[in-house]
């Protein structure tokens, strides 16, 4: 691959799969931007910063994190610098046709933003540096007809596993991930209690997460763990609290108060309230009189 050689590393042993030990990196593209065309699942350590969208994040510690293809990033190198930790990368082509081709699409957190890497526990990394070593002794060994195979099953494990951590991350950075959902709770507030609803009409994820300075992607993972929830549900849940709200304590139609929360036609708001309450608003409303 062409970044082993950006790196000043030797010519993978396979063209479509590399595995980079960071500790023997001759050299890194500093301040950079760069885009690649393969999946990345690194562990790094050591002092540097990487600039994903928009976010900025400090690696000094070791951290897990995963970059698919066509994403863009930058890496900003301290003089002192020393790298250390390893980056498997995978060419959509290695695994194309096989089930993983399908599944890899499935693990959001190819789409998280570089602050919301994952933090391992000793444990953990052990587990992860323990698949890997299998991936690097197959990557090492003969390539024959059942090498790639053997890799993708490694791949696997490696990638069900993170997901595993990640879900355990969500519940034990409590104080973190409920100060999301309390920002969370504002923002939605705010959102329904002002003029945007109107103009804007409801408030999309994109928005929202947003506004929490968190990806979509996290985001959403984080309350369907934390809460049973995604984000979307959160959404509806609050208009369907406003909706009631407003059908119990004011006099106004149901086209007035489907307008009022961000409909341009009460039949699409009657049939989102009825999917979640089981009543239509005016059923909802006579249950008042």
């Amino acid at each position: 691959m062409e970044f082993h050689q950006l790196l000043g590393l030797p010519k993978p042993k396979h063209p479509l799969i590399g595995v980079v030990d960071y500790s023997q990196v001759k050299h890194l593209p500093n301040e950079s931007a760069m885009i690649f065309d393969f999946y990345s699942v690194s562990i790094k350590r050591g002092v540097s910063k990487m600039i994903y969208g928009q976010q900025q994040y400090d690696f000094d510690e070791g951290i897990m994190y995963f970059i698919a293809p066509n994403q863009t990033f930058k890496v900003e190198i301290d003089e002192s610098y020393k790298p250390s930790g390893w980056m498997l990368l995978i060419h959509p082509d290695f695994i194309w046709n096989t089930p993983l081709a399908k599944t890899i699409r499935q693990y959001e957190y190819f789409n998280y933003s570089v602050n919301e890497a994952l933090w391992l526990s000793e444990k953990e990394e052990a587990i992860i540096s323990g698949i890997m070593a299998n991936i690097q002794e197959e990557y090492h060994s003969n390539i024959d007809k059942f090498s790639k195979n053997i890799i993708i099953s490694h791949i696997e494990n490696l990638l069900s596993y993170s997901e595993r951590f990640y879900n355990r991350q969500f519940i034990t950075r409590e104080k973190a991930n409920h100060q999301i959902l309390e920002r969370l709770e504002k923002s939605l507030n705010d959102y329904f209690n002002s003029d945007s609803l109107i103009s804007k009409g409801l408030p999309t994820v994109q928005n929202i997460a947003h506004n929490l300075n968190v990806s979509s992607s996290y985001l959403s993972s984080l309350l369907r763990v934390v809460t049973g929830k995604n984000t979307q549900q959160h959404i509806h849940d609050k208009l369907i609290e406003k909706a009631k709200e407003k059908l119990s304590t004011t006099e106004l139609s149901i086209s007035e108060i489907a307008y009022g929360l961000g409909f341009e036609h009460s039949q699409a708001f009657s049939r989102l309230f009825k999917s979640k309450t089981n009543q239509s608003p005016s059923e909802f409303r006579q249950s008042f009189n």
